[in-house]
């Protein structure tokens, strides 16, 4: 009668059966059975004979396992996968004549002739099975793959030839057969497989390759056209993605070429006109995060020649060239798009940064003076031409050019940078007399008040009239800019160092009048946690510790997720209670990089420099443009890292070029730095950190 055994799943479970007991021995005896009534009611069914030879030989009657898959091979002479089981149960010479009877049997078994092949100890027995094989079974991929592998280039290209006649219809004999083939060959061969596979794109993309090798660029874009046409006419299903995906696999096999005609040809299949910008922008940003540098230009260049005025991807092809491409190639986008958008200055002012950067300090006037006549009236391009002579040491040329910007494109900025030239020159006199013409033009901009303030109190000679001309710069100032917190901490701090100017004062007396001044701030500017720090800070200068403390806790309770205060309790804090602290400000502002690199400086001093680093590291990411954020990480890596660790760090640095911080501008922004790299000026803020360190030690 019939059995509900499944012999093939029967075999999976034979896989690694072992006896171990009586009870074992019973269940082989039960599958004895039960294979018995498989083979006797469906003697032609080959995994019944196999299974029953593997419960053999599970149990350790390997002859017994012989006699019954040689009968299943008498009884089934034309099923392939019991003659295998035969070949594999005897020994490999045995085995070779099983299947020299099952290839006679079974002349069309592919994979009999591959196990007979694999049986074989050296290559020319090998050989000559494949070959028999192949004349017997003259369309099998599998036999013509497997024989030319054994082949040398030579022989495997002879064989080759002959395969793709055989088998037409096989791409990877055709790609392989060009490979081997010498350029003028490997021609006719892809035009050969064209016609045999006329819609196969791998072919077309192998002939662009091909011209790519010979450095024939013009031949590349011709083809992948043609090949787009031909394909679209033929009605060949391939989607934008899976062309963009053979782009982007192209430029990967080293055919830029190749890979920029496909992007170029294909970006625009199937896109809804108004989608274009958005997809296009969207695939290359795609193409360039999987290393895609060439398919993402090219993209780009498609998307800004459908879209030459979108200031977005002009801004996003810059950004490509300056992270991923030559000075040559970025200088050629960001002329395009001086061309292009004459009214954006910002390309005008980065091409000529490049160049002078370059050192080309002649090319970056050129392009300035190119700028002057498409943005006559535009402050950012008259301040970076008189920058660039001023940074040149061309003084003279730096003075003149601001002139001229005071009376055709004058703004407060534009007066601020004529000052601020005249104080670098020492020319204090003029610098006042341009900081008043300014103010008088330009009242409630804050920075004039306070540059002036600045030269009295620091450039000129400390006296009582010094004093009194820096006071009253900060008092109007005051007046007219109530909201500017700078102008009052600047205003505190005068205050509380009068005693420097005049011999009659006390420290004790100005520290009083800044008090009070930083009182009346708070006053104007409520919850501003800049003024409370400040406050908090005079206390701490003066020995005022438990004032400090006091005024602390008023500012957390009007500021309480302000990331500055709460940096500010974690490093004034006694030790004890830092790790309380931190963990409360983590609670409180998990993602301000101020209280991140108060916490990786607590680990610091703590010595865990793992955790520290981790945590630095993290600070900078959040806020790259936060200068004392960098300068904490370095001077920790000067302190316990490798030359190699800090140089990284230095690098990061350099490329982020951050701009704020406290300590940061506070170094920065003196005279004598004004000129220095951003490496520097690192180098600088994390020596001032390690002496700060050291003093606290000390003390």
């Amino acid at each position: 009668g019939q059995t509900n055994v499944d012999p093939k799943g029967y075999l999976t479970s034979l896989s690694n059966t072992a006896l171990t007991s009586n009870a074992d021995v019973g269940d082989i005896n039960k599958a004895r059975l039960l294979l018995k009534s498989v083979r006797d009611t469906n003697p032609k069914h080959g995994p019944g004979w196999i299974a029953s030879a593997r419960v053999e030989e599970a149990a350790g009657k390997i002859m017994q396992a012989r006699k019954i898959i040689q009968e299943g091979c008498e009884v089934c002479p034309t099923n392939e996968d019991v003659w295998l089981e035969a070949a594999r149960l005897h020994p490999p010479e045995v085995g070779k004549r099983i299947l020299a009877t099952a290839v006679r049997k079974n002349p069309n078994s592919v994979k009999i002739f591959l196990r007979a092949a694999d049986l074989e100890t050296n290559d020319k027995a090998k050989k000559a099975v494949l070959r028999k094989a192949i004349e017997v079974n003259p369309t099998s991929v599998t036999l013509w793959k497997a024989a030319i592998e054994l082949e040398e280039a030579e022989d495997a290209r002879i064989l080759l030839s002959v395969a793709v006649e055989k088998v037409p219809h096989s791409v990877e004999m055709w790609l392989a057969l060009a490979r081997l083939e010498t350029y003028e060959n490997a021609r006719k061969v892809l035009n050969q497989a064209r016609r045999a596979l006329p819609g196969e794109r791998a072919v077309w993309i192998a002939a662009a390759k091909l011209e790519e090798s010979q450095n024939h660029d013009y031949m590349v874009d011709k083809i992948i056209e043609k090949a787009v046409k031909s394909l679209l006419k033929r009605d060949a299903v391939v989607s934008r993605d899976q062309w963009l995906q053979e782009a982007e696999a192209a430029e990967h096999a080293e055919a830029p070429q190749t890979a920029s005609a496909l992007a170029r040809h294909t970006v625009g299949l199937g896109v809804d006109p108004e989608d274009r910008q958005r997809t296009w922008a969207d695939d290359a940003r795609g193409a360039l995060a999987r290393n895609a540098v060439a398919t993402a230009r090219a993209i780009l260049g498609n998307a800004l020649a459908a879209f030459p005025h979108k200031k977005s991807l002009w801004h996003q092809a810059v950004e490509l060239e300056r992270k991923r491409g030559s000075a040559a190639s970025l200088d050629e986008v960001l002329a395009a798009a001086c061309e292009r958008l004459p009214r954006a200055e910002v390309f005008w002012l980065l091409r000529a940064k490049e160049r002078w950067l370059a050192n080309e300090v002649d090319k970056a006037r050129e392009i300035l003076t190119e700028a002057f006549a498409a943005n006559p009236d535009s402050e950012s391009v008259w301040l970076a031409a008189a920058k660039l002579e001023w940074e040149t040491g061309e003084a003279e040329r730096a003075r003149v050019l601001l002139q001229r910007a005071r009376e055709r494109a004058s703004t407060d900025r534009v007066y601020m940078k004529s000052a601020l030239l005249e104080r670098e020159n020492k020319c204090f006199k003029e610098a006042l007399a341009l900081i008043e013409e300014g103010i008088k033009n330009y009242p409630e901009f804050p920075k004039l008040y306070m540059m002036g303030g600045q030269i009295h109190s620091e450039d000129l000679e400390k006296n009582k009239t010094s004093l009194d001309r820096a006071r009253k710069f900060y008092e109007r100032g005051i007046q007219k800019c109530p909201t500017c917190v700078t102008l009052w901490i600047l205003a505190s701090r005068l205050e509380e160092k009068a005693s420097a100017y005049v011999a009659t004062s006390t420290a004790k007396a100005g520290v009083t009048k800044a008090r009070s001044l930083l009182e009346l701030a708070r006053l104007k500017n409520a919850r501003n946690p800049q003024l409370w720090v400040e406050a908090i800070r005079l206390e701490r200068r003066a020995g005022h510790d438990k004032l400090a403390i006091t005024l602390m806790a008023r500012a957390l309770q009007e500021c309480p997720s302000s990331g500055l205060l709460l940096a500010e309790n974690i490093t004034t804090s006694p030790r004890v209670e830092q790790k309380s602290k931190s963990a409360d400000a983590i609670k409180k502002c998990p993602d301000d990089p101020l209280v991140i690199a108060a916490v990786a400086s607590l680990f610091a001093s703590e010595r865990k420099n793992e955790k520290a680093r981790k945590w630095f590291d993290r600070a900078v990411v959040l806020d790259s443009d936060l200068g004392d954020s960098w300068a904490k990480y370095y001077a920790f890596e000067l302190g316990v890292g490798s030359k190699e660790q800090q140089s990284k760090v230095k690098e990061r640095c350099i490329a982020a070029e951050p701009s704020h911080g406290e300590l940061w501008c506070s170094i920065v922004k003196e005279m004598a730095n004004r000129r220095k790299s951003v490496g520097d000026n690192l180098e600088l803020v994390a020596q001032h950190i390690l002496q700060q360190k050291q003093g606290t030690i000390l003390n």
